[in-house]
């Protein structure tokens, strides 16, 4: 098998050539951010990824957790590699330096997680959830719950997870059942069934703060009538040490296509009198409160999406540079070549190599709005930003995740025969990959979410001036470039058909709402297309200048070109048809009778 590297001459290339360092490093309290100091903690995660958390990929995938008497037992060596993981400080890498986290910016915290992703994706699952559960409790808890709960959630001594879903609800939050019954203490009693819980039991530390949406008595119907409490697997002390095992016990793991390393509970709670939580914030705003988690969470898994993406590449490229199968096509002689010199395999690995660097440079732009929104002086451009990173939220969660089952998809393709035979590795990222665009969410509720909260509610305002600046983008690809002239051409064909989608969804979402639901999905991925060629086109003038100044590695540059040409020629051509679907598409699926399915 191949081992992972960590793409950190890529990451350099986006933080500095593409100048999101630069915006960064002038954000008040970010000056000392440089990329010396980018450079040795992307160096030390690359190190710890690829040493530590790789070699535990395989072992967790055939050991999987293995549930006994209600514990759970992660694999070999897993608990060993998280002491180190939180020992070393990565767990508070991007937590709240006021509970002892490092305050590192998203755009860099978001580097160390897509390699810690790429190398076990199982593994970084856990500090994922335990960063949602720290910023809900920093954002909305009160000040006890803070000083109780944050310092050892922030080390990663403790860890934190999200308990949503229940076997009647699903993603149908309003179905939520879970009851707490308040104490004359300040406490409640919580009771109720949580399935699809990660890392819900384990044996990685010795408590788990969970995160509950249940309801109180008297609560309104739906989603108004949900709170939000947190209840740890162990009770505390006077003294904050751990006390006594709280009513809540794991009663099952789930058997999963994928990601086997991490282990998925179903959670009792309540079965012996009732397990003791606390409320987050007010009554009956769980939900709102629960969001804060869950779109750090949905960004968070986009990242997982970018990482299973360039791990499955590299493990394909690895895989067509040795296998020799088969001359090469319209080379005399009869000699065998590498399966890498044969036109459809260099095109399927342009394909996954371009959706690559796009997802990473989009999401890293993402990121850097989301620190700009979070520190910046300017309460209007705080706003701005904000609203552009609510809008793409659901693009880089839905884009990204499905990309990467294609993208994993392929290498197995690549592989041929070989990729559908375990010892080589690439059906593990097929397996692992297939649930980033279920959980969180699924693409369909992203799309919703896009068309409804994002655009149609503010009427295509956010969605417009991103297309505006998509069009400044556009306009300064020099014309008279004829390396670039295709790019330039192709992404503005790709514009302004995002610009006709939106307008439709705009005009039609309040009278025709079914319509524009069935095109949603397709919107989605129209935008990230879009974006994505929006941030190759930024990779392939740097590239251009580069070389026409003789300036750094050629040979990284001309691939960046390369890359950048070939994702305009095989992406962003599908964008004018997306259009037409979301447009025109058919309403048979609409008209289609229940029964005729």
């Amino acid at each position: 098998m191949s081992e992972y590297i960590a793409p950190l001459r890529d990451m350099q290339f986006v933080l500095r050539e593409l100048q999101l360092l630069d915006t960064l490093n002038r954000l008040p309290g970010q000056e000392e951010m440089n990329g010396e100091l980018v450079d040795a903690i992307l160096t030390e995660a690359a190190r710890f990824a690829q040493g530590v958390l790789a070699p535990l990929n395989v072992i967790g995938d055939r050991q999987g957790a293995r549930w006994k008497d209600g514990d759970v037992h992660t694999a070999e060596g897993w608990r060993e590699a998280y002491g180190q993981f939180a020992d070393n400080g990565w767990n508070a890498l991007s937590c709240p330096p006021d509970f002892g986290g490092q305050g590192a910016p998203r755009l860099v915290s978001a580097l160390a997680e897509e390699m810690w992703n790429a190398a076990n994706v199982a593994f970084g699952l856990c500090p994922m959830l335990t960063r949602g559960a720290i910023e809900a409790i920093e954002l909305r808890g009160s000040d006890e719950l803070k000083q109780t709960w944050l310092p050892k959630l922030v080390s990663g001594e403790w860890t934190g997870t999200m308990n949503l879903t229940e076997p009647q609800a699903g993603s149908d939050l309003a179905a939520v059942r879970t009851r707490a019954e308040p104490q004359a203490d300040g406490s409640y009693r919580v009771f109720g069934q949580k399935i699809f819980i990660t890392y819900g039991e384990h044996d990685l530390t010795d408590n788990i703060v969970h995160l509950v949406l249940a309801r109180v008595p008297g609560a309104p119907e739906g989603v108004k009538g949900i709170s939000l409490f947190v209840v740890p697997k162990v009770l505390l002390n006077t003294d904050g040490s751990l006390g006594e095992r709280n009513d809540v016990r794991c009663v099952s793991l789930e058997h999963k296509l994928g990601i086997h390393g991490s282990p998925t509970a179903v959670l009792a709670f309540g079965d012996d009198g009732g397990a003791t939580g606390w409320l987050v914030g007010e009554e009956n705003r769980g939900l709102e409160y629960m969001f804060i988690m869950m779109n750090a969470a949905r960004f968070s898994v986009g990242i997982e999406g970018i990482g299973l993406a360039e791990r499955a590449y590299q493990r394909a490229v690895a895989y067509a540079r040795q296998r020799i199968q088969g001359s090469e096509i319209g080379v005399p002689g009869r000699d065998k070549a590498a399966i890498i010199r044969h036109p459809d395999v260099r095109r399927l690995l342009m394909s996954m190599r371009s959706r690559v660097e796009a997802m990473r440079a989009l999401a890293c732009e993402v990121a850097l709005a989301t620190d700009l929104a979070h520190g910046h002086p300017d309460e209007a451009v705080r706003r701005e930003r904000q609203t552009f990173v609510d809008l793409m939220i659901p693009v880089i969660k839905g884009w990204c995740t499905e990309n990467a089952v294609d993208i994993a998809s392929l290498g197995v393709q690549v592989h041929g025969g070989m990729g559908f035979i375990e010892e080589t590795g690439a059906a593990q990222h097929l397996r692992d990959a297939r649930i980033t665009p279920i959980y969180e969410g699924t693409t369909g509720i992203q799309a919703l979410d896009l068309i409804g909260r994002k655009i149609a509610r503010d009427q295509g305002a956010a969605a417009f001036a991103l297309i505006a600046r998509l069009r400044e983008a556009q306009l300064a690809l020099p014309d008279e470039d004829a390396q670039l002239a295709g790019i330039r051409h192709r992404l503005f064909s790709a514009i302004n058909a995002l610009d006709d989608a939106v307008h439709f969804v705009v005009a039609h979402y309040n009278d025709h709402v079914r319509q524009v639901a069935l095109g949603s999905v397709p919107l989605l991925e129209l935008f990230g297309i879009v974006t994505g060629g929006w941030q190759l086109a930024r990779s392939a003038q740097v590239a251009r200048a580069r070389l026409a100044d003789g300036s750094g590695d050629a040979a990284f540059y001309r691939a960046k070109l390369r890359t950048a040409q070939f994702y305009a020629g095989h992406f962003l051509t599908r964008a004018p048809g997306l259009a037409q679907t979301i447009i025109d598409g058919s309403d048979a699926a609409l008209a289609m009778e229940d029964l005729a399915f």
